[in-house]
């Protein structure tokens, strides 16, 4: 068979930017940090098993700037990919597909991903 006049399927390039996908293309994104995360985290607590100086070392790390950024990041991961769950389980009893909640729903995981990270952060620095 020649392939050669069959179309080919629309890319990225062809599509404008909606908020349904890049809401998509983000949930995929954050799983993946929140994989990479895991390891991060995972590292930390091995750290506090091998004794004190590696935990030591593990800390300096966390509490750099670099690491409270990849740990604010990863908040911010785990509420949006939280949030975003929630909203496809409200698609899985089938509502929320008329247009305007399925805007309203996403830019309501957005926000609530933002505040619900922002909150935790604060209440963290409250605790210590």
């Amino acid at each position: 068979m020649s392939t050669g006049n069959r179309p080919l399927s629309p890319h990225l390039e062809i599509y404008r930017p909606q908020i349904s996908m890049v809401l998509s293309i983000s949930h995929r994104i954050t799983g993946v940090g929140l994989g990479a995360g895991t390891l991060l985290l995972a590292y930390w607590l091995s750290a506090a098993a091998y004794g004190p100086d590696a935990f030591a070392t593990a800390q300096a790390f966390m509490g750099s700037w670099f690491g409270r950024l990849l740990l604010f990041g990863f908040s911010y991961a785990l509420f949006y990919h939280l949030c975003n769950g929630v909203r496809h389980l409200l698609w899985d009893i089938g509502w929320g597909f008329d247009l305007p909640t399925f805007r309203t729903t996403g830019l309501t995981v957005v926000a609530a991903s933002a505040v619900l990270t922002i909150v935790t952060w604060i209440a963290a620095y409250a605790a210590a």
